[in-house]
């Protein structure tokens, strides 16, 4: 019985070894998930209305009810690009995503966004027309990428600003249609050694088939630098 009794310790010693004097993750773990910020449904705003917080620098935006659900609407018209800054507003080590819903009407198709670091920072915007998923800073283009917009679906957008350990700042972004898995890599990346200035959120879009486009779903989070 004594010898069975230590047979079962050892056993049980060997199977927890791998877990005594742990100190952190093993190498090969996945990194840290993003910190939630700011999350916005628009389940609390009134519909004709848009959140407090947000900022509106161009468009008549508005949330309106959409069957059980609210989200926030830029009207098909006019046809110019729209805007508006939303959540907290920081440097870098950020990351925004949003739900966005477009539609084409012929051979005119609508472009939005997200974006990071006020309305002169960095951006990440679909362009159906040209069927690709572009980052920018300002006017000026960081990369571009290919995508399959669906016209009608729901598609996600991801941006995220990181500072880099071995100096300079890194940007990435990437896009994927709702129903099917978000890319484990980014479609988008750009490198930048000018100082990025604090901002807020932007999230915008033109409406250039003359339909709506809707957003839902708004997220800020903190991401480690590296």
């Amino acid at each position: 019985m004594r010898m069975r009794d230590g047979m079962a310790a050892l056993l049980l010693s060997i199977c927890l070894a791998p877990l005594a004097g742990s100190d952190g993750p093993p190498a090969g773990a996945p990194a840290p998930q993003p910190a939630l910020l700011y999350r916005n449904d628009f389940e609390k705003t009134e519909p004709g209305t848009v959140p407090s917080d947000f900022l509106v620098v161009g468009g008549e935006f508005r949330v309106e009810q959409d069957g059980a659900n609210r989200l926030l609407v830029l009207p098909g018209e006019p046809l110019d690009s729209f805007g508006l800054v939303f959540g907290p507003g920081e440097k870098e080590n950020l990351q925004v995503h949003a739900r966005i819903r477009g539609t084409g009407k012929g051979r005119r198709f609508p472009r939005f966004g997200v974006g990071l670091n006020g309305i002169t920072g960095f951006k990440l915007q679909v362009t159906p027309a040209s069927r690709t998923l572009e980052l920018r800073r300002g006017d000026a283009a960081r990369g571009q990428a290919p995508f399959a917009w669906k016209s009608g679906a729901w598609t996600h957008l991801r941006l995220q600003l990181r500072r880099l350990d071995a100096g300079g700042w890194r940007v990435e972004g990437r896009a994927w249609t709702e129903g099917e898995a978000e890319p484990t890599a980014w479609l988008v990346t750009a490198d930048e050694t000018e100082e990025p200035r604090a901002g807020r959120p932007w999230l915008g879009g033109s409406p250039d088939s003359g339909e709506p486009i809707h957003f839902d779903d708004l997220e800020v989070a903190a991401v480690a630098g590296r």
